[in-house]
């Protein structure tokens, strides 16, 4: 390498991460998020959270990423780094022909349809990282005592009843306090709710065992550490199953099944 090539590349940042996708998304991948050690990631406003303890994170739609033409400054932008390791644009060859010629690495980011391994395992692949990770938060609080309840999920197909949660908190309320959460467009009366990620994984940390379906906020209350209760209908455990101190639980369990199995995991 030329010297001045050499005085380029050292000027370059490290990687820079652009990670697309919802909450549970943005969960399962993180061991590979962290095995790549990025420089700077970009993501979903709303994920920032998730994301800045192991690097400074951004908006991706701040930045302009998402622009049908690249604005100079988002190009200029990218040039700074030595390698981007891309979740967004695969499926996008306008996006593609628009950065071409920089160190962009692309990947799918949704396990295909059959995927034969765990999703954490299909991302860690990608990065060429070794399997078994497990997602963690820097959330972390000693047990307050109570249950949270998220009773919703990104489809209706993957929710279990409502009355079958209702009659888990019944049982459940018998010995501990319970509480119900919800996103600000999910519609539960009594639900608590929180306007950014940061503030519920803090409260979820604190609980002492979560219920929930296969969900975004179920992947997020295992890499808090909390005690999972999941339940799972249409998808495949196998491939979406939160990892951590976890049960994974069919829909046609009772509830009573359901309260009991959260009793013995509550911290």
């Amino acid at each position: 390498m030329k010297m001045a090539d050499q005085a380029v590349a050292s000027a370059l940042a490290g990687t820079l991460v652009i990670r697309p996708g919802a909450i549970g998304d943005a969960v399962v991948s993180l061991p590979a998020v962290e095995f790549l050690r990025p420089a700077e990631i970009w993501c979903p406003e709303q994920n920032i959270p998730l994301f800045q303890h192991l690097a400074p994170a951004r908006s991706l739609y701040a930045v302009g990423l998402d622009s049908l033409c690249l604005p100079k400054v988002v190009l200029e932008r990218l040039c700074r780094f030595r390698r981007i390791v891309s979740w967004y644009g695969a499926q996008r060859e306008d996006f593609r022909a628009q950065v071409e010629g920089l160190p962009f690495e692309f990947h799918r980011a949704i396990p295909p349809e059959g995927c034969p391994m765990h999703a954490v395992d299909y991302y860690l692949a990608q990065v060429g990282a070794p399997p078994g990770g497990v997602p963690q938060l820097p959330f972390r609080a000693p047990s307050a005592g109570y249950a949270v309840i998220h009773p919703f999920s990104g489809s209706p197909r993957k929710n279990w009843p409502l009355g079958n949660f209702r009659a888990v908190a019944d049982r459940l309320a018998r010995r501990m306090p319970v509480y119900w959460c919800a996103g600000p467009e999910e519609e539960l009366d009594e639900a608590v709710r929180w306007p950014d990620l940061g503030g519920l994984a803090r409260w979820l940390a604190a609980a002492a065992v979560y219920i929930g379906n296969d969900s975004g906020i179920s992947h997020l209350a295992a890499a808090c550490g909390v005690p999972v209760v999941a339940l799972f209908g249409p998808t495949d455990p196998g491939v979406w199953a939160p990892r951590g101190r976890v049960c994974v639980m069919p829909f046609e369990s009772p509830p009573e099944d359901v309260a009991r199995v959260a009793f013995e995991l509550a911290r």
